[in-house]
């Protein structure tokens, strides 16, 4: 018989390493992929109004929202892979059969503006009938950033999870296999909500770890040496994980430091993303650099929330014009952000922001393939980057020698 939950879910949470620790909680780039994610999803319905969504997986806003959602380790992990296109198969069918295309972007705009349980179920069920091949509850993936205290994820390691917990046998590809596990989720969400959270990303993380056997429940017993092998190396491979996120966060902190720094010696007031005011650098607090609030921006309720979750922005000194915005990038997240500052230069063009990604040496081409993308050039906000060795090398000299905020062209490079 598998373990009682009570005690499987303290010890979830007491594990530095679980999802919990790693994911769910404290993790501003989980709390940013949402509007991220929302807005991409907007992008791809109106795409396919517009008739120009594309007849393949790749470069299309689809892309754009799966590799949000990848961005999100452990849990997300492989997000995109039952969109790939596959010529042989014909599967999914949602991008050469244009019926089945619309019927997807009806469903996602459907969604997109539903607010309860019923309506949700509702747009599930006429999907499902609709019998499009290969495109099943991996949807699930996008409904949950959507609706995440009203739709759990779906993929393997999470029914792997459920499966093992409660002796089920929910299986992957089906919407009334995933539905009738939901059902489950709903009820032990709230017979364990004071323990977990209303966002089912709490408990998903808990049947992804017993999914993955980063936990053992009840009887589960490892079947041999060869497989007690496995599972061990799966550990040591999350604690490394744990141990490079806990250093990336570092040198992001770090770059941060430097930009709130060179704002300031530039003349320009400067603020950091709200959820980072209590990081330390050098032994300084960000905030202590900070603006004590951002100042308010005429732009609607939701883009202002947007714009405080950028890392670091720079206003003309007593004013509220931005004259540039930061996104400091780290192993995930290049998306997000890059939809971030093109969210900031639609909602205000007369300001005329200067919009920078802050990136590591190593991601330099990866950076230089994203700003290449059609979808982002036809956006036609201009977007320079600069390395991390750069800003780390010149901070000083910019602090000391730089006379306004276009000294920072100095050190940024652009996609030809």
């Amino acid at each position: 018989m598998p373990a009682p939950l009570p005690p499987l879910i303290q010890q979830y949470k007491a594990d530095s390493e679980s999802v919990y620790n790693t994911w769910f909680i404290n993790n501003e780039e989980r709390l940013k992929a949402f509007r991220s994610i929302r807005r991409g999803v907007q992008q791809v319905v109106k795409d396919i109004k517009a008739g120009s969504f594309g007849n393949d997986f790749k470069g299309t806003s689809l892309e754009f929202v799966l590799s949000v959602i990848s961005e999100q380790k452990q849990v997300f992990q492989g997000a995109a892979h039952p969109f790939y296109w596959k010529p042989k198969l014909r599967i999914p069918d949602i991008y050469e059969h244009e019926e089945n295309k619309r019927a997807f972007g009806q469903f996602l705009e459907s969604c997109l503006a539903a607010t309860t349980e019923q309506q949700l179920l509702r747009e599930i069920d006429l999907l499902d009938r609709r019998k499009i091949k290969g495109l099943g509850p991996a949807v699930a993936s996008i409904l949950y950033f959507l609706h995440p205290t009203l739709m759990p994820p779906f993929n393997t390691a999470i029914v792997n999870g459920f499966n093992a917990l409660f002796g089920e046998k929910i299986k992957l590809g089906s919407w009334s296999e995933y539905l009738r596990m939901r059902e489950r989720l709903r009820d032990l969400n709230q017979e364990h909500r004071q323990h977990l959270s209303l966002d089912y990303g709490a408990l998903s993380g808990l049947l992804f770890d017993v999914g993955v056997k980063k936990m053992i429940a009840g009887d589960q017993q490892f079947a041999s040496d060869e497989d007690r092998d496995k599972y061990q190396q799966q550990a040591r491979k999350r604690h490394q994980e744990v141990q490079t996120e806990a250093q990336e966060e570092n040198q992001h902190t770090e770059m941060q430091h430097h930009l709130l720094r060179v704002g300031k010696a530039l003349g320009c007031d400067v603020t950091t993303a709200i959820n980072d005011r209590n990081r330390i650098c050098a032994g300084q607090k960000l905030s202590f650099l900070c603006l004590d609030q951002h100042p308010e921006l005429p732009v609607s309720a939701e883009v202002a929330t947007t714009i405080r979750l950028i890392d670091v922005v720079w206003f003309a000194p007593g004013t509220n014009r931005v004259v540039a915005a930061f996104e400091v990038e780290k192993s995930t997240s290049i998306y997000s952000g890059i939809l971030r500052l093109t969210d900031l230069a639609f909602s205000m063009p007369e300001h005329e922001t200067a919009l920078y990604l802050v990136v590591p040496d190593a991601r330099e081409k990866e950076v230089q393939a994203q700003l290449s993308r059609p979808a982002i050039r036809a956006a036609g906000a201009t977007i320079r980057y600069i390395l991390f060795s750069e800003l780390r090398q010149h901070c000083e000299a910019l602090c000391k020698f730089g006379d306004s905020p276009a000294a920072m062209l100095k050190i940024a490079r652009a996609v030809a």
